[in-house]
């Protein structure tokens, strides 16, 4: 076989080696066409080219291409056309941009041979690998800025705080682009860092967070293994001392504490403080007495908030009695680290002094209570106790005893003024109140402001004074057919008093019902009693009810008795004993009709009495039919006639002479709107009206024909409006109406119009010229 190999030109070789790819061509010599490939490896390139011309990247060339001009060279793949252009005649490759490594590190991309007039493909189509080559154009960046650590204070040197890493984005398989080294700028000699792992560590012993708490390190990432020429990064490291229980609690002063003597128990005497140097729960604190002149009055309780000690009041002040009182309060951490034992005891005292002051009190009773008791038949004004008060201040100081009567609003009880006896007012009854609560008031003479109470509780003790009854209500009943000696009734009794060994209660008949009893009473000698028959049968018709009395008596001193009686009903019953009927039932069943059949016939008799009232009712409603029917709401109150008339000689359309004559009125005429309901019209008392010659008031006469009208029964339920015209007398002018004029204009005279005064002066001239002129 014979073998052939071309090799690629090197023309233009970049300054690093450049392998370009190049196309072999294998003949057998047989003659036998054998299939043409590709020898490639990888072109490799270099970021961040500077310069002005594009960058050359290699050759592709195939044993094919004769220098006719007939090949053409084809690439395709990642930033074929765009990052890399191939000169499709010789086959050469260039960048057209600036690559840089740390956005994409290689590309891939295929090259093919094609003949540049058929298009048919000279070799097939082959893959390669430009890969960018990296140099060190990126700095160290870290992953925080800033960083935020906490250390113990106190820490031995050497104590781990926090790791930094930066990271370069250069390639790391490559040189020492991308190799890192630690060194810290700022924040020594408190603190290291290691230059590989980028940990940082305490470098000084016994750092003290009460004298500086805070610490600002600055650490440097450098590339190139921290050589020359390496870029770097840097970020700021903020180290917080955590605190430790490295301080004891110490006060600073002995306390002086001033209290009234009238405070409260359970009440704040005043606050103690110690001083610790840590914060949080390394300075919580317990305080405690540990020493007092005064045993038990005083306790002490710690404020967890404020760290505070409380100090509360146990027992009552008395300036009287002591003045000053001392107490020893020591004070002790809560949480102690036992690495700082050997720094002293975590706990300090103080000696605190509290003075009483002295206050004007109230008097003050003997007793916080008082507890009395009193019979129920206690007379009045007995007494049943006292109460005793003094001045705290001066013992020879008097008070005055009352009481609150808002306690006693029934004036049940008194107090003497003077003394503290408390008496009663009033007779007590234990069954209605068996306690009285009241409140006894003392106060000062020399200071009536100075007021105390104390509370007295009164027990009344029981007298026996109330008689036993029966417990309740019996509703018994003997059949008609009873036994003798049959039980037909339990009772059993209730007494309001209260022995103190119980009750005891004794049963039996009255007297005077003894002798005539139909029934006998059993004492059980259990506080219950049976009724008995005494005879065999009863009637009903002969006594439908008995009346047993029964004497019940208790066991007590004085003895209590009542007499009690027991309502019995003779029924009819069937042959068990079960009742059937009683008393008014079987006298209405012997009649032949039951009380549910009366009460059914009387609620038919009250149904047909309605039906009837209201068929009554309907038939005077019936409604009124008008004359006039109009198309319009027949509710409106006023009627149009669309009638012109005929003035002042229209004597038809309205006879004034009604007016003039009301005598001459039809007493019987209808109203001519609505149909007439009665055959007696009301009658009309004449009233004559008021004319020239009759000098009456025309208020009588328009008044007596509104009455007529007010009083007419066939009037309609709208209002009418009736119209009474008249013209009065009385004007010198007389009447100036044409109704009564004269005939003829000639027989006026009316000079008499300047007579009137200035006003008609016109009027005088226009008329009186006239007469003037006609007879001129």
């Amino acid at each position: 076989m014979k073998q052939t190999e071309s090799l690629c030109s090197n023309k233009l070789l970049p300054p690093l080696p450049v392998l370009t790819l190049c196309f072999s061509t294998r003949e057998p010599l047989l003659l036998q066409r054998s299939k043409r490939g590709w020898m490639w490896n990888q072109f490799f390139l270099l970021e961040e080219y500077t310069g002005t011309d594009m960058q050359y990247v290699g050759k592709l060339h195939s044993d094919s291409d004769r220098g006719d001009g007939s090949v053409r060279y084809v690439l395709t793949g990642e930033g074929a056309g765009t990052l890399f252009k191939i000169d499709e005649k010789s086959g050469d490759i260039h960048a057209t941009k600036r690559l840089d490594r740390e956005e994409k590190a290689y590309y891939i991309l295929h090259a093919k041979a094609v003949n540049r007039f058929t298009s048919e493909a000279l070799e097939g189509e082959s893959e390669f690998i430009i890969k960018i080559h990296d140099i060190n154009d990126n700095e160290p960046r870290f992953t925080k800025d800033p960083y935020m650590a906490r250390v113990p204070e106190m820490s031995d040197i050497g104590t781990s705080v926090i790791q930094v890493t930066a990271i370069d984005a250069d390639d790391a398989t490559y040189g020492n682009s991308a190799r890192v080294v630690y060194s810290i700028l700022e924040g020594q000699p408190y603190f290291s860092v290691d230059p590989e792992t980028g940990l940082i560590k305490t470098a000084l012993p016994g750092m003290d967070r009460e004298v500086k708490e805070n610490y600002q390190v600055v650490i440097q990432a450098k590339d190139m293994a921290g050589q020359m020429g390496g870029l770097s990064g840097t970020t700021t490291v903020s180290i917080t001392l955590s605190d430790v229980n490295d301080n004891p609690p110490r006060f600073t002063k002995s306390e002086y504490i001033q209290v009234p003597e009238t405070r409260e128990l359970g009440s704040e005497v005043g606050v103690i403080r110690a001083l610790d140097a840590d914060i949080g729960e390394n300075a919580e604190m317990d305080y405690r007495i540990t020493g007092s002149d005064g045993p038990g009055m005083f306790d002490i309780i710690t404020n967890r908030t404020t760290q505070e000690g409380v100090i509360v009041l146990r027992k009552p002040l008395d300036f009287e009695k002591k003045r000053q009182y001392s107490l020893r309060v020591q004070v002790e951490n809560v949480h102690i680290n036992p690495r700082f034992f050997s720094v002293g005891p975590f706990r300090d005292e103080a000696t605190i002094k509290i003075v009483v002051e002295d206050v004007d009190e109230p008097p003050v009773f003997e007793r916080a209570s008082y507890v009395m008791e009193v019979k129920e038949d206690a007379a009045k004004n007995t007494v049943i106790g006292s109460v005793s008060a003094s001045d705290p201040d001066d013992k020879s100081s008097l008070v005055r005893y009352s009481i609150d009567r808002r306690t006693d609003m029934d004036r049940v009880f008194n107090i003497h003024a003077g003394n503290g006896s408390v008496f009663i007012l009033r007779e007590l009854d234990r069954e209605e109140y068996a306690w009285h609560n009241i409140s006894v008031i003392a106060t000062e003479f020399n200071n009536p402001r100075q007021i105390s109470r104390v509370p007295v509780y009164i027990r009344v003790l029981d007298v026996n004074d109330n008689a036993p009854t029966f417990a309740t209500n019996y509703e018994t009943f003997v059949c008609e057919n009873a036994k003798a000696n049959q039980r037909i009734q339990t009772v059993s009794a209730t007494d309001p008093d209260e022995p103190l060994g119980g009750h005891r209660f004794f049963f039996s008949l009255a007297q005077e019902a003894a002798g005539k009893a139909n029934f006998s009473v059993r004492d059980n000698k259990d506080n219950t009693a049976w009724i008995l028959t005494r005879r065999n049968s009863y009637n009903s018709l002969q006594m439908s009810v008995y009346h047993v009395p029964v004497v019940i008596s208790d066991g007590e001193f004085p003895m209590q008795s009542s007499t009690n009686t027991l309502t019995i009903r003779v029924c009819t019953c069937d042959r068990e004993g079960n009742m059937k009927l009683c008393n008014a039932e079987a006298y209405t069943a012997r009649a032949g009709l039951s009380t549910g059949a009366l009460v059914a016939i009387l609620l038919c008799v009250i149904i047909l009495l309605m039906i009837v009232v209201l068929f009554a009712a309907l038939r005077r409603q019936r409604k009124k039919e008008p004359l006039i029917i109009s198309k319009e709401d027949v509710r409106d109150n006023v009627v149009s006639y669309n009638d012109e008339g005929g003035g002042e000689e229209d004597t038809q359309a309205f006879d004034i002479g009604t007016l003039r004559n009301p005598e001459a009125i039809e007493e019987s005429k209808q109203r001519r709107d609505i149909v007439p309901e009665t055959f007696y019209p009301p009658v009309r008392r004449p009233v004559l009206p008021p004319t020239r010659d009759n000098n009456g008031d025309v208020r009588d006469f328009i008044n007596q024909r509104l009455q007529d009208n007010d009083s007419d029964p066939t009037a309609p339920p709208y209002d009418s409006l009736a119209t009474y015209a008249y013209e009065g007398n009385g004007s010198v002018a007389e009447s100036l109406s044409s109704l009564e004029s004269v005939t003829t204009e000639g027989d006026q005279d009316y000079n008499y119009l300047s007579e009137w005064g200035p006003r008609f002066k016109k009027l005088a001239d226009m008329y009186g010229g006239d007469d003037s002129d006609r007879d001129s």
